[in-house]
């Protein structure tokens, strides 16, 4: 081997020495480090992605309807009794049903009930769940009761009654549809018929009369369908 002049190996060493060393701006592994005052803007304006915030908005026309969630009352329509009442005659069709509501009586009264025609003895039937609350005979009405609703807001008045069911007395609890009597026309009445008289209770009083017309003809309900 030939040995190198010793001019050779000490120029050498100091290039070596030279590429060793760090400059100012490198790191000692070689990779180039940013100045601190450009790594503290990069850190600034550096943002982590955003997170999609959950719940801001609700889609509620995707959401089923609640079975039972309640429905606009229609226009005109007596509280409590939206989901309609039964025919309180059997075998008496929405059809036949005549709107006497606004009928002149004597004395200067209004008929505010209607009048469903039927042979004495069709049966008369409970309009709605409740309890029959008075059962009593008067010139006008003859043999009469009232049945009040479950919910206590309305008072269904009955009269011209042939006769009372066997079980049916004041305190009676009963069911849509059950027989309370039969038509006839006792009282003041002219020919067989139902004196029908919705009354909606407002306090101690009598009640504010509603006419039945509209509540059966709406959403009429037959007794035994």
């Amino acid at each position: 081997m030939r040995s190198l002049p010793i001019l050779s190996l000490a120029a050498l060493a100091v290039v070596l020495t030279a590429c060793a060393a760090p400059s100012a701006g490198t790191a000692a592994s070689g990779w180039a480090m940013a100045p601190r005052s450009d790594r503290g803007s990069d850190r600034a304006t550096e943002r982590p992605a955003e997170r999609p915030r959950t719940g801001a908005v609700r889609i509620v026309a995707e959401r089923p309807e609640r079975p039972g969630a309640a429905t606009p009352r229609p226009s005109g329509a007596a509280p409590g009794l939206a989901a309609g009442l039964m025919i309180p005659v059997e075998g008496i069709e929405v059809s036949q049903l005549r709107d006497s509501f606004h009928a002149p009586r004597s004395g200067g009264r209004t008929h505010n009930a209607i009048d469903i025609a039927a042979p004495t003895g069709t049966p008369v039937v409970a309009v709605v769940d409740g309890r029959i609350s008075r059962k009593h005979w008067n010139s006008l009405g003859g043999r009469t009761l009232y049945l009040t609703s479950a919910d206590g807001t309305h008072d269904f008045y009955y009269a011209h009654l042939d006769a009372y069911a066997d079980d049916v007395e004041i305190g009676t609890e009963v069911r849509r549809g059950d027989v309370l009597g039969t038509v006839g026309s006792t009282g003041n009445a002219q020919g067989p018929h139902l004196h029908f008289q919705v009354l909606r209770k407002t306090g101690s009083g009598r009640g504010t009369p509603v006419n039945p017309y509209d509540v059966l003809t709406r959403s009429p309900l037959y007794a035994g369908r």
